[in-house]
């Protein structure tokens, strides 16, 4: 079983009051599978509808984000495998 990874940078090294922070989480589980699940619904009478198929992610990653400062920390974009975050200073 492989480890999960995740690298985390933000856009500058120093920041003044009031800077907007913008911080990127890159992260990846090689353990995570897509699975695909067709579905097919008949009625008594026997008709049946076209087939809907759904992709759904088994045990995925999820990000938080908490700051000792108590700043709050707004989720701008995840896309699954690059999270990013904005705050200010």
């Amino acid at each position: 079983m492989a480890a999960p990874t995740v690298t985390a940078s933000l856009n500058a090294s120093t920041y003044s009051p009031g800077d907007q922070m913008t911080l990127t989480v890159t992260y990846a589980d090689p353990d995570t599978k897509t699975l695909t699940v067709t579905v097919v619904v008949t009625d008594a009478q026997g008709n049946s509808s076209a087939p809907a198929r759904v992709t759904a992610v088994i045990d995925p990653l999820t990000v938080t984000v908490t700051d000792d400062s108590g700043r709050t920390w707004t989720k701008v974009s995840d896309t699954g495998a690059v999270a990013v975050y904005r705050a200010v200073a």
